[in-house]
């Protein structure tokens, strides 16, 4: 009776173990996801800043619709990241207010906007993902979070 106590005690150690340690990496892997995926949505917001620029300085538009647009594209750019996200909304509006009728550059801004929103969304897909798996009990009581800090959505406006 007392060897099959310890044994039962034993094997169940083994399976939280077992759970606990892929609960870890998976929890590894998403935070890593979530880095590379922020990676990405700069990198895009980067594209359309720099597009949006290029744009302004082609003298298509009017001069007031190419200084409202460079301005919120440098704007953009030079954001500290407190700043981001509402500096990035404001030269999605600027985009939006102006417009481009002109072609190729039209289909380019709308391909960049396009791939912003798509970034943003993969973005805050992993990490609502992540978050929820962090507010699970085993990984709260065991900090399998280790020193990560919480990940945080990015609310912009993006045309969505």
């Amino acid at each position: 009776m007392k060897v099959t106590s310890i044994l039962l005690a034993v094997g169940v150690l083994l399976l939280l173990g077992a759970y606990a340690s892929w609960t870890a990496g998976r929890l590894d892997r998403l935070h890593h996801r979530v880095e590379i995926a922020r990676a990405s949505l700069e990198t895009e917001l980067a594209r359309r800043s720099a597009l949006v620029a290029e744009l302004a300085g082609t003298g298509i538009l009017d001069p007031a619709s190419s200084l409202l647009l460079l301005d919120a594209a440098h704007r953009a750019r030079t954001a500290s990241l407190d700043e981001r996200e509402q500096r990035e909304s404001v030269l999605t509006r600027a985009i939006n207010a102006t417009g481009c009728p002109v072609e190729p550059w039209a289909g380019e801004l709308s391909l960049a906007m396009r791939r912003v929103q798509l970034a943003r969304r993969f973005h805050n897909d992993i990490v609502v993902s992540t978050r929820d798996l962090r507010r699970r009990r085993l990984v709260r009581w065991f900090r399998l979070a280790g020193h990560a800090s919480m990940p945080a959505t990015i609310e912009l406006e993006d045309g969505s």
